[in-house]
């Protein structure tokens, strides 16, 4: 249906500055969320005032009640949550806010995340106080990057996949956030022999294969786009968002590690990945960039099979042989430099990448992009995607 209330798009995109973990003190993290909001409405040409919606993700502590009265905003007609901690909710957000407006519960929704963990708490602390930490932790599995590289090891033993294959994926992406004057690694190069050099933080994920910590915020702002044709930048349509799991997950490597054998060494995106196709009427082939959650480089790799870039098990040399490249790859991914090099603010700096490059506003400008795919979190449940697209 064209310019219905089923058609959404996003109309603006805001962020703070970013920096590594802790650099961030002289501001709250609530006004680092505030000020990515008031950024992205005014990218819009809208005023805050005119935003009645509010969705985040990861137990965000930015709370909407507290948000609309910070910002001065007269009624509050929607709010909601994506469950889960880290990024998996990133797109999910998106897909929240969608889904009020198809519903006509809201007008006008802003999809937020504000991330200062020097000033709270510390993401992937190990925590008694939840309940699936207690099955991983005498195991010595106390963070992220201990749990999620036990299927990164998997892959490899599996399939082949070889630590050149890992490093592409970090040296690609810090290529392109040199590109990138916002990015936390601007202006510091990498190249393959400081990759292998790095030390070991676990096997066999180095350092460069572990996401950034940063402070920071980001906000997208959506509407219909009946409305959006009016407002000052060029919308971008959501032609899909679909969030979920594969069966067994539960809380995934973050836990009980007791996903199905068959689905151990994948990103547990294929269900989204299905959803998200058949939403938007097309398939791989019509991708044109991509924005993929690395928080670590190994779930990549496993994300561009489960989306059907690659067949399972190729994807260490669909990488290898420079696909993921900007510039000459036939799918160029994490263009602003991803989690690796750009920020890490739980999967929200990819959305806005998406559409930067759709607007045609990247500093890594893949040409004639009209499609992008963002994925949420990797290995997590639930995770979550988008297929965004020129209007």
């Amino acid at each position: 249906m064209t310019n219905s209330r089923y058609d959404i798009a996003i109309v603006g995109i805001g962020q703070t500055r970013f920096t590594k973990w802790g650099g961030i003190t002289d501001k709250s993290q609530f006004q680092l969320a505030c000020e990515a909001i008031i950024t992205a409405a005014n990218d819009a040409g809208l005023n805050p005032e005119e935003i009645d919606g509010f969705t985040s993700f990861s137990n965000d502590a930015n709370e909407a009640n507290l948000m609309q009265v910070a910002l001065g905003i007269p009624v509050m007609r929607f709010t909601g949550m994506v469950w889960g901690g880290g990024g998996g909710g990133s797109s999910a957000s998106i897909a929240l806010a969608v889904a009020a407006l198809r519903s006509g519960q809201a007008h006008t929704v802003v999809a937020y995340r504000g991330l200062c963990q020097g000033q709270t708490r510390r993401f992937g602390k190990a925590n008694s106080a939840r309940a699936h930490n207690n099955f991983t932790a005498p195991f010595g599995l106390l963070a992220p990057g201990q749990m999620l590289a036990l299927m990164v090891r998997r892959h490899m033993h599996l399939y082949g996949t070889k630590p050149e294959h890992l490093a592409e994926i970090a040296l690609s992406g810090r290529a392109n956030a040199n590109r990138n004057p916002n990015a936390v690694m601007y202006g510091r190069e990498l190249d393959e022999q400081t990759y292998f050099a790095s030390r070991m933080i676990a096997d066999p994920l180095r350092l460069y294969d572990c996401c950034l910590e940063s402070d920071g915020a980001c906000a997208v702002v959506l509407t219909t786009l009946e409305r959006a044709l009016d407002l000052r930048q060029k919308p971008v349509r959501v032609l899909a968002a679909a969030q979920g799991s594969g069966p067994g997950w539960g809380s995934g490597p973050l836990g009980s590690q007791n996903m199905p054998d068959a689905d151990y060494a994948t990103s547990n995106s294929v269900a989204v990945a299905k959803a998200l196709y058949e939403e938007a009427s097309m398939g791989p082939e019509d991708i044109d960039v991509a924005q993929v959650y690395d928080h670590f480089s190994g779930m990549v790799i496993m994300a561009l099979e489960d989306y059907g870039f690659c067949p399972r098990g190729s994807g260490g040399d669909f990488v290898g042989d420079g696909n993921i490249r900007w510039g000459t790859g036939s799918l160029p991914i994490n263009t602003a430099g991803g989690n690796l090099s750009e920020a890490y603010i739980h999967g929200m700096t990819h959305v806005l990448e998406g559409v930067r490059q759709l607007r045609g506003q990247s500093t890594s400008q893949v040409e004639g992009a009209e499609t992008c795919l963002v994925t949420g979190g990797l290995g997590v449940s639930p995770t979550s995607g988008l297929i965004l697209a020129a209007a």
